[in-house]
Parts: structure tokens; sequence; C-alpha cells
């Protein structure tokens, strides 16, 4: 209902409006003033010894961000820098925080997305909700670390950052461009004025949007090979028919579409809500319905421990052009400059 609200002007959109609007006014003005106590040191905010950048978005839910993270990561490995990543670990919790990811963490201790990156990349990662203390936990850990990368996060001012990438959906856009609860705005449309790169997960419609930036930096999310979550046995998409898919992520028919552009064929598939934990007699329910259970890899973390033979995920990878991507790279470089020391 609330994607509906949001993002297509349903009709329950206009029903809502009158008690709606007046909350999402409270919000703004909330969001508003709560920056500006930042802004002007009536709150207080922790400056890492290190550069920070921050990944997020203007919106509510999920936009793409994690891939952006990898994709940082390892652009920013392969130039030599040791980057490590924080996050709050929505929908986990921890025995205690700040708490240091390892590759064979639960995500119901520190959530998909961290471990997710964590077996991706291998660099060092911590969540708490406090992300200067995740910060302060890393660095006191790995004196080798000289750059912090925050996955999610752009409205969590008590963390200074340096450079800001924001994500924009490219389908969804802003939608309704109303703040929360009548839209998805957490902060107003201006603040993308103010951010370093903006970053579009895939095309936009520009029949349907008319305010794109002309600074927009276009990414794809190209898909890879599947992997069996039990066996990390890869094959290609067309050894793939018949299938029952999930996805729980922010936007699950984004996924249920890559999977038919790849020509594998879906007898069932269901979004779940994201970050939720899965119910292992739910999954084989959905898994029989087809020869394979597919699933994104944000999903799979959540189920090595539970999958069938059955059961795969299809990695994806963001691709930016080297253009661009050099663009950021430079950025990133000189602002490490001002740190006091270099990478190669």
């Amino acid at each position: 209902m609330v994607e509906k609200i949001w993002f297509e002007r349903h009709f329950f959109y206009y029903l809502l409006w009158p008690l709606l609007w007046p909350l999402s006014k409270i919000f703004a003005v909330i969001s508003q003033r709560r920056r500006k106590a930042y802004q002007q040191g009536k709150k207080p905010s922790y400056r890492a010894p290190v550069p920070v950048i921050v990944v997020g978005n203007i919106t509510a839910g999920g936009n793409g961000k994690t891939p952006v993270v990898v994709w940082l990561v390892e652009k920013l490995v392969a130039e030599g820098f040791h980057p490590a990543v924080v996050s709050r670990g929505y929908g986990a919790k921890a025995p205690y925080y700040p708490f240091i990811v390892q590759s064979d963490s639960s995500s119901e201790q520190v959530g998909d997305e961290p471990l997710l990156i964590k077996q991706r990349t291998g660099v060092p990662i911590a969540v708490a909700p406090v992300r200067a203390d995740a910060v302060k936990a890393l660095l006191a850990e790995n004196s080798t670390i000289d750059i912090i990368i925050t996955d999610d996060g752009l409205q969590h001012y008590a963390l200074q950052r340096d450079i800001e990438f924001v994500v924009i959906d490219g389908k969804r856009r802003f939608g309704n461009q109303q703040f929360i609860p009548l839209g998805p705005l957490r902060e107003s449309l201006h603040r993308l004025d103010e951010v370093d790169f903006l970053i579009r997960n895939g095309e936009t419609d520009i029949n349907k949007f008319n305010s794109i930036s002309d600074s927009e930096i276009e990414m794809r999310l190209a898909p890879n090979q599947l992997v069996n979550i039990k066996t990390g046995e890869k094959r290609m998409p067309d050894k793939f028919s018949n299938c029952s898919a999930i996805a729980g992520i922010g936007h699950p028919p984004r996924f249920f579409n890559t999977l038919n552009e790849l020509g594998i064929s879906l007898v069932y598939q269901q979004g779940f809500a994201d970050h939720q934990q899965f119910d292992k007699q739910e999954l084989a329910s959905i898994a029989a319905k087809g020869r394979f259970l597919l699933m994104t890899e944000k999903d799979a973390v959540k189920c090595r421990e539970i999958a069938q033979d059955n059961w795969w995920y299809l990695p994806v990878s963001a691709e930016i052009s080297s253009e661009k991507e050099a663009i950021i790279i430079t950025r990133i470089k000189e602002v490490k400059k001002d740190y006091g020391s270099s990478s190669t």
C-alpha cells in the first residue's frame, strides 16, 4: 500500500492525503531543524581522523546503495587504499555495540547488507546505531585503515563526512516528492544540490520524469552467473527454467524483472519486506513450486544455514563508466591528501 501511495498516486493517496499531509509537514520541519542543529554546532558530531564517505539517499527504501558501496570498496582497494565500512546494521540485533562483522557472523546479529559487503569484499566492517562508535572501534582494531565508507547514513549528521553520494532509483526516483509519511522523502530535493555525486541506478523514463539532473552518473547493476547457496557452484542463467523466486529488498519487482530479462521463466514469485528474516518452512514451500528457488545475494546471506540443494542466488555488480569512475577516484584522492598522507 505504501508503495502505491508514494510512487503510483494511487486512489488511497488522495483518500489519506488530509491525514498524512500534516504529518509530512511536521516530519519536514523536524528533519530540517535537526540538520541545522548539527550545522550550527548545537548538537555534537564526530570528525574521524581519516576521510569519511557516505553512500545514502534522500528517500526511504532501497535504491541500490549496497552495490555502490561494494563498487567503491573494490575500486579503492585497487588504488592502494585500505578502506573499512560502517553500517547501522538495520533490522539486526548484535549482542553489543559497536560490533565487528566477521564473514561467519549471522544476519540476525549484523544485518544482511553488512554481511553481504563483508563476504564480497573482506574489508573490516563494524555495525552500530551510533556510527561514530563503529568508526572508532575499527580504527582502534586496525591501524592501516585510511578511509571509511558508511553504508547509508546520509541523515546521520552525528558523523561528519567529506564526500557524499546519493543513490537514485532510476525507475521510481522521488515518487510523489512528498515527505514521509505522505511520500518517500527524508529530506528536501534541494539537498541533492549539496552532495558530491548523484548515482542513478538504472535508466529513467524521460517522458515520465522531467527533473533529471545533468550531473547524475548512470550506474548499471550487471548480473553475474547464479551461485548455489550450499555448494558455491556457478551456472549461467540459460540453465534455469520453471523457477520460483523471492526478493526481500526495497523494490522486489526490480529483481524479478532482471530474471525475466535474463530469459529465466518464473512459475512463482514473492516479494518480502526489506531486511525481513525468513521462515524456513515458508521458503521450502515456495521452493517446491518450481525446479529452483532463486533469490538476491542479500537474501542468500540469510539463508545459508537453511538452504536446500536447489536454492540459488544472483549476484549483481555496479558498473559505472570509466570516465565517471576516474572523476570519482580523483575527488577521493584530493580529499585524502588533506589528511596528511596519500595512497598510490
